[in-house]
């Protein structure tokens, strides 16, 4: 088992200046290979710190990525960590020095002096080039007690570190002689809490695990099974993976990649989308942006213009804008004001007495019938971007539930499934 540990470095990331997305990455690209990760650590830029982190990592871990700090400035200080901890001077590596002064000639521009130490090599490490941006990285090889250790340094900028990832790092490794194979199960409107609940014994099981994760979008569940092969991972997956999909079916939208956004798009088929928001501050038509089926939206809490797009004066006055008359009568005017097949509202109340609270519903056609209309109630607390956030999920969900069993008049016929691995369908 290769046991790995990562050190991302900057005082940025520290004080949460900017996000530590490489950190994600990385964990993701080591766990798809097998790889246990047993900790992630974030330090400023601290000569000490680092090294002392460094030295640590090299007891308790075989592989150890650091990312950030590969920079020409004084605060950029990985190299200096990786020297002091592992003992060794760095010296300038001609060829390094060369490529880099090629690099600013390229375009016109003499190299600043400042960017030598970026040509700085240990006499355990390799250089790792890096095509888009002036920072190699270093591939370091050492021994620890006997036992074989490698270190990666790895540049901050995303773009520069996942291209050295794939292209340098990745065929340098020594992956573990195993395989992990997992699937992500997106449910919605269920409980985490209630998840587990319905998973029992399965989530205190260790190969298969089984995890639940509370997300935006809902519960997610992690299937993965490790095993000396894909398929013989695979196997040992199925059984468990397809016991969960058969507890929590009734909450399903899709699975791994798949976004909810996606699987109402899915359920649309050819049938074209409507959307009417209050108060939601166009969360909802952010979410379908990208959709092929999302015709036309109107995002307005000014009443006036509520009332041309099908409110009734009746139901403001008496229930009011956030209420479930409301989202219906702005459901069925998406369908006729904005010429859409299908259509769909929010009304949302961020501040007041109601504040929290919010109304969906959506507006389907079906043949020789009255329309079928479904309506959700939001009620949770939360700050206004939260309350948002709830509102527009639970409106894709509802979009979603309410197209799956409605045939599209366009073609008679039930609107595209959206498919899951194995010919599973939603």
């Amino acid at each position: 088992m290769l046991l790995a540990e990562i050190i991302s470095v900057g005082t940025e990331l520290l004080f949460g200046e900017i996000v530590d997305s490489n950190a994600a990455f990385l964990a993701r690209e080591l766990g798809a290979r097998g790889v246990t990760l047993h900790r992630k650590t974030v330090l400023g830029d601290n000569l000490l710190r680092l090294t002392d982190a460094v030295q640590t990592a090299l007891g308790r871990a075989d592989l150890i990525i650091l990312g950030g700090g590969l920079g020409p400035t004084d605060d950029d200080l990985t190299r200096e960590a990786i020297a002091a901890a592992l003992n060794e001077t760095p010296t300038e590596d001609a060829a390094q020095l060369a490529h880099l002064r090629g690099l600013f000639e390229s375009r016109g521009r003499a190299m600043p002096e400042i960017n030598r130490k970026q040509a700085w090599l240990i006499p355990s490490a390799e250089a790792l080039p890096n095509p888009v941006g002036t920072a190699p990285g270093w591939f370091v090889r050492t021994t620890r007690g006997g036992t074989p250790k490698l270190l990666v340094a790895l540049p901050g900028p995303p773009r520069e570190m996942q291209r050295m990832w794939r292209e340098q790092v990745l065929p340098r490794l020594p992956m573990p002689a195993a395989a992990l194979e997992h699937t992500t199960i997106h449910t919605q409107g269920v409980g985490e809490s209630a998840v587990a609940e319905l998973l029992g014994d399965l989530t205190r099981q260790a190969n298969p695990s089984v995890a639940t994760y509370a997300r935006a979008t809902g519960v997610d569940v992690r299937v993965a099974a490790s095993a000396p092969d894909r398929d013989q991972a695979a196997a040992l997956l199925h059984p468990v993976r397809q016991r969960v999909r058969e507890l929590l079916a009734r909450w399903t939208w899709g699975e791994d990649d798949q976004t909810l956004a996606g699987a109402a798009q899915g359920a649309l088929g050819s049938l074209r989308l409507g959307v009417i928001e209050a108060g939601s501050a166009g969360m909802l038509c952010t979410l379908l942006a990208d959709q092929p089926g999302f015709l036309d939206a109107a995002v307005t809490q000014d009443h006036a213009r509520l009332i041309t797009l099908g409110l009734t004066p009746v139901t403001l006055r008496g229930a009011g804008l956030v209420s479930e008359a409301a989202a219906r009568e702005l459901a069925a005017g998406a369908r006729e004001h904005l010429g859409a097949d299908v259509g769909l509202a929010v009304v949302v109340a961020t501040t007041g007495e109601r504040a929290g609270q919010a109304f969906v519903a959506v507006n389907v056609p079906r043949p020789g019938q009255e329309p079928l209309e479904r309506t959700l109630h939001v009620n949770w607390p939360g700050d206004a971007a939260q309350v948002r956030e709830r509102a527009a999920v639970s409106a894709l969900s509802l979009l979603r539930a309410s197209l799956s069993s409605t045939p599209d008049p366009h073609t008679r016929t039930a609107p595209a499934p959206v498919q899951r691995p194995e010919g599973r369908t939603a």
